[in-house]
């Protein structure tokens, strides 16, 4: 695939100078990033069009959003053109993020010393906040079967009947495995959550970003029983890159829990910015042919980082992923102690370890959204950085 123009020519100079988070701190370590879960690439002309428009207007003050804003709308029509769901707009609710939208979702449906379920390995902000809210937290642990991560539904059913979890966190499309549910493993943990009455948290931030052969699933459009237990958490910032300008939504498919949300003082919980709103509205109902482009891209680099890690560290596990643009690597096979940190030595900054859960302390976990001469730079730190342990046996091809 020759080079993507907007994709491809990435300047490393421009991208060193930026203030973000992902950039600042691997610059002032002297180190590529591939870390925190931002993509390169510019933003869509689209948005950029729309931002730039809005600003130029002079509208910056307060919103007419007292019914709420126009994503509501936008969102259902979505959700409806993508995946044959039909949420109802009356039960969209914005937040900043979707950290922010667990946490109000658990404050809401929890009280301290509940139980909560979730898959492990995670997102590190969703498992720490479980821990600093003081809520137990109950693994639905992936499992490698040397042909793909899949989750292990025996051990969850016998802690699900031991500990009783008040609700389930479900992570589709995975991070950081990269899996996308099946319909029949959906169905499954409906069926678990429908018999241990159990609320389930979709989080479905990735779901834009599911390579062909897979399909998205909403977990709220397997039936009304299961609807009626989802609280959908999404946002345009991954698909999109527009984490900055703090923009999610929250549809309540449990009424009860809507009204405890809306019946907690105007306000309470923040609100998003114009820009926001103006950017994700953009990018869904504008950004679709750049998002072609770009998943095309990532479809390259994800093919590329397995096959660089086949054939320089065999012995290293990783399988394409099925979503995302986020590679999972189990190192334990090399016999490196802190993979994470010897990859850092040889330039390229990452993350992984045990902030992921207990049982990922010898996993990388590495970011392919970027160009091909920058990916090739980071797939070069992080071979050094695995062929420095004891190469072992390779696993099976998968």
């Amino acid at each position: 695939m020759a080079g993507v123009p907007g994709f491809d020519d990435l300047d490393v100079d421009a991208l060193s100078a930026r203030a973000g988070a992902k950039w600042a701190q691997a610059t002032a370590e002297g180190l590529i990033p591939s870390w925190v879960a931002d993509m390169d690439f510019p933003v869509a002309p689209e948005i950029r069009r729309a931002l730039h428009d809005r600003i130029e207007s002079g509208d910056l003050g307060y919103p007419d959003w007292f019914r709420g804003t126009p994503l509501r709308a936008e969102f259902s029509r979505r959700m409806a053109a993508r995946y044959g769901w039909e949420p109802d707009p009356d039960a969209v609710r914005e937040q900043t993020d979707l950290i922010q939208a667990l946490q109000i979702i658990l404050h809401l449906a929890t009280t301290r010393g509940d139980a909560v379920a979730i898959q492990t390995p995670n997102y590190p902000p969703f498992l720490s906040t479980l821990r600093r809210m003081g809520l137990q937290q109950i693994d639905f642990p992936f499992v490698d079967t040397g042909h793909s991560w899949e989750l292990d539904f025996d051990t969850f059913e016998q802690s699900v009947a031991r500990f009783r979890p008040r609700v389930l966190v479900l992570v589709n499309p995975h991070n950081p495995t990269g899996r996308v549910h099946t319909r029949d493993e959906l169905e499954r943990i409906a069926d678990i959550a429908d018999r241990f009455d159990i609320l389930v948290v979709s989080d479905e931030i990735h779901a834009e970003l599911t390579y062909e052969s897979h399909r998205h699933i909403p977990f709220a459009s397997l039936g009304s029983e299961a609807a009626a237990r989802t609280v959908t958490i999404t946002s345009a910032s991954k698909a999109f890159n527009l984490a900055g300008l703090r923009c999610a939504v929250v549809h309540y498919g449990p009424s009860g829990l809507l009204s405890r949300r809306d019946g907690e003082p105007f306000d309470l919980y923040g609100t998003v910015s114009v820009p926001g709103v103006v950017a994700t509205l953009a990018a869904w109902q504008d950004g679709d042919a750049w998002q072609t482009d770009l998943l095309r891209v990532l479809e390259r680099n994800r093919r590329r980082v397995h096959e660089v890690l086949r054939a320089e560290v065999p012995a290293a596990r990783h399988h394409v992923p099925e979503a995302t643009y986020l590679s999972w690597i189990d190192a334990g096979p090399l016999g490196i102690d802190d993979p994470v940190a010897r990859i850092g030595e040889r330039g390229v900054l990452v993350e992984g370890g045990a902030r992921f859960g207990h049982d990922s302390r010898n996993h990388v976990r590495i970011n392919f959204a970027t160009s091909d001469a920058l990916l090739g730079r980071i797939l070069d730190g992080v071979v050094a950085g695995l062929s420095t342990g004891e190469r072992r046996k390779a696993p099976p091809a998968n």
